[in-house]
């Protein structure tokens, strides 16, 4: 029985593998094997599309298809490239009603000045602003372009910015369901959730502080680019809500007009014959931006909450990303060996994750460092918690005014769920050897007096562990930094007055910083080296799917595929691949056909 269960799970792999993965693969390697890279047109519409939302840091996995079509870091490198590209006349922007991220906002924003600065039209086209989310990210962003459009019959509905939290205390309450944890110190209030009815003073202070610096910050950036005073600005915004009409009245956007009418301008604008490109072939066409030179600064992507581990880039079909403390340590240590490598900068996006992962990660910053090769952090959406953690003790520290950042703090417990499963006739019994605290997570029951106070001194000593940590790399007395922790979240602009970051700025600002800790000379040319590096299709594919001999088999034989050399060949191609990641000598794979 157990061989037939074997064999019926090589077959089903075998039928992803053939009716999924292997038409896809031979699509990308067909497409690899075409040539050069499709040119641009002379004169180019470059279509930046935001509303579907962006993550931080570019993939490593070829295999990714779902989730958001591009990254912070593609957006900002595409917008580089298209700066310097005489062929690019326009860039038009698309700007999501409800917002984006502030962070990846202030970073689009700033790509669009340097864009501006060379010279290059940048129209932004709105369908509105909602009275929800972050859309004041959205208008500084549109704030940034040369024209601001909206479509006629949509509205200006930011008149502010909210924050909600969905408190379950009084439904576990009710249910039965009795949530236990310790948290250091009042405002670590990712457990407020669980464990209260409304906003504690602590959790309402923080959070009133970092949405008002948000707010404040992108109202003083869209007021600098549309040539009013914050104060000016803060003023109509809020008196609203607008139509269109009135809007632009008020001198708060600069055309109507449907999507269509702005894609016309920008084509007038760019020229006869101008042609209309989606940034994402763009990007595609171009390639990372790699630069030339005998020097060289590392760039290692961390993205997602934090865990042991490796293996978290993320479900091939749109899974999140992690950030796994084996893989991202493993890349700084790969940066370390390099010797073109001269200086490290850590893209961080993070809320934060295990304290174990956190501390691998930051023992191999301190590794480069002591190999001589200085350090530069530089924050996205957020840095965290575990995600301060690793950057802390940084040579220098990049975070934009949006950055959430800081909660030096910790919190863990757990819910216990007999009463509330009891209540719908399911019995939760545990059984336990060993020591006292052997069973001290179990749901069946909550923590004993001993428990608690065990699990109270852990706390603790990560808590301190922490503090520690931060006075060291910040530089900063202890007793400071206990100040400005106890788990409080911290937007960058507030960071930067409290010393927690050095500097406010994107990616291109924290590669100019590393440049300027290594020493290398401002006229010479440097190259920027990813890490970890991009897996091959081959790779990717072996590895998100674990392909054995026994699965690569299955698949020759599915269907009729016996005879189809390049199904052979595909599978002979996925086993050697994951032959060399185990170790094995593969002197030379059989050609295809």
């Amino acid at each position: 029985m157990k061989q037939f269960f074997l064999t019926v799970l090589g077959v089903f792999t075998g039928l992803v593998l053939f009716l999924v993965i292997v038409p896809i693969a031979l699509i990308m390697m067909a497409a690899a094997s075409a040539g050069s890279k499709p040119s641009v047109p002379r004169n180019t519409v470059l279509e930046l599309d935001l509303r579907q939302g962006v993550s931080d840091s570019p993939s490593t996995n070829p295999l990714s298809f779902g989730g958001a079509g591009l990254s912070v870091i593609e957006i900002v490198d595409g917008l580089a490239q298209a700066g310097d590209d005489d062929a690019v006349k326009v860039v038009l922007l698309r700007l999501p009603e409800m917002g984006l991220t502030p962070a990846a906002a202030d970073e689009v924003r700033q790509a669009v000045r340097r864009l501006r600065a060379k010279g290059k039209v940048v129209i932004a086209h709105s369908q509105g602003f909602m009275p929800m989310g972050s859309s004041v990210s959205a208008y500084m962003v549109g704030a940034s372009a040369s024209e601001l459009w909206m479509q006629q019959s949509a509205s200006f509905q930011m008149t502010g910015m909210a924050t909600e939290e969905i408190f379950f205390g009084r439904a576990f309450e009710k249910y039965g369901v009795d949530p236990q944890f310790e948290q250091r110190y009042e405002y670590k209030n990712a457990v407020n959730v669980y464990t209260q009815s409304d906003f504690t003073a602590a959790h309402r202070e923080a959070t009133l502080a970092w949405v008002g610096s948000i707010y404040d910050s992108a109202i003083a950036a869209a007021a600098t680019d549309r040539k009013m005073t914050p104060a000016a600005l803060k003023a109509v915004v809020e008196a609203g809500p607008y139509t269109a009409e009135q809007a632009r009245a008020r001198g708060l956007i600069t055309h109507l007009g449907e999507v269509e009418q702005a894609e016309a301008e920008a084509r007038r604008r760019a020229g006869r014959g101008a042609e209309i490109v989606e940034f994402g072939d763009y990007v595609d066409a171009k390639g990372a931006r790699e630069g030339t030179g005998s020097d060289a600064v590392a760039i290692v992507y961390a993205e997602g909450p934090i865990m042991t581990g490796t293996g978290g880039g993320g479900d091939p079909f749109g899974g999140g990303s992690s950030i796994m403390s084996d893989d991202t340590a493993e890349a700084i240590y790969d940066a370390i060996e390099d010797k073109s490598v001269k200086a490290i900068v850590l893209r961080v996006s993070s809320p934060g994750g295990s304290p174990e992962a956190s501390e691998q990660i930051a023992a191999a910053v301190r590794a480069a460092q002591k190999a001589g090769k200085p350090v530069v952090v530089s924050m996205g959406a957020y840095a965290a918690s575990g995600g301060y953690w690793i950057s802390a003790e940084a040579d220098h520290i990049v975070a934009q005014p949006a950055t959430l950042t800081g909660s030096i703090g910790v919190f863990g417990g757990k819910f216990v769920l007999a009463d509330a499963l009891g209540r719908f006739g399911v019995d939760v019994r545990g059984l336990s050897v060993g020591g006292e605290f052997a069973d001290a997570y179990d749901i069946s029951q909550p923590w004993t007096a001993e428990q608690r106070a065990k699990v109270s001194g852990q706390m603790d000593r990560i808590y301190e562990d922490f503090v520690a940590r931060v006075a060291r790399g910040r530089d900063l007395p202890p007793a400071r930094v206990r100040e400005i922790a106890k788990g409080r979240v911290w937007t960058g602009a507030q960071a930067l007055r409290l010393g927690l970051v050095d500097q406010l700025g994107g990616l291109e600002e924290a590669i100019a910083k590393a440049r300027e800790l290594a020493k290398i000379p401002a006229d010479a040319r440097i190259r920027l080296k990813r890490f970890p590096t991009p897996l091959s299709p081959w790779e990717a594919l072996s590895e998100a799917f674990g392909v054995s001999g026994e699965a690569a088999r299955a698949l020759v034989f599915l269907g009729g595929v016996a005879q189809d050399p390049q199904a052979q060949a595909v599978a002979r191609r996925v086993e050697a691949d994951r032959m060399r990641r185990e170790g094995a000598v593969v002197l030379a794979d059989r050609p295809f056909g």
